[in-house]
């Protein structure tokens, strides 16, 4: 009776876990939202974008003092650290904004200009300029002693001009 007894629960258990398992899923509240992130259309980087190494020709060269060492190359972007004496003190970088067209309103208020582009201060270590209304070239400082000058001074080191130019 024991064995019979065995081989009906378990029969049971079997049939309670197939009708459970083919039942419909409940949605969750997170399934809109994965939805609309995954939209076919919804690129995070616009085709017509640069790609990263188009901007490498831009940056300042390395000298006896700085060396300069690209980190990060992508579509609409480019990075490099800089250091002296083999310590980073600053980040350098180019975007193409028509990835984040938004990134152009904080330079329309700007009184301040590097070369003759508008520049922004973003917060205490970085500082901005936008060339051709479509490139964002940044230096964010990563030591106290690369300075706000310091962050103008290499942010004029960059070819703009020859940025500007980029088609």
């Amino acid at each position: 009776m024991t064995a019979l007894r065995k081989i009906l629960i378990t029969f049971l258990l079997g049939i309670v876990l197939l009708i459970t398992s083919c039942g419909d899923q409940s949605v969750s509240r997170f399934d809109d939202a994965q939805q609309a992130s995954t939209t076919k259309g919804s690129n995070a980087v616009v085709v017509e974008s640069k790609s990263g190494s188009s901007f490498n020709r831009f940056f300042p060269a390395s000298n006896n003092e700085y060396e300069r060492v690209y980190t990060q190359e992508k579509k609409g972007f480019a990075e490099a650290k800089l250091k002296q004496n083999g310590k980073e003190v600053a980040v350098l970088s180019i975007s193409d904004i028509l990835n984040n067209p938004s990134a152009a309103n904080k330079f329309k208020q700007s009184s301040n200009d590097i070369d003759g582009y508008p520049a922004v201060n973003q917060g205490k270590t970085g500082t901005a300029v936008l060339v051709a209304d479509r490139f964002q070239v940044k230096v964010f400082s990563r030591d106290g002693s690369f300075t706000e000058e310091d962050r103008e001074a290499w942010l004029s080191r960059f070819d703009l001009r020859g940025l500007s130019q980029l088609d």
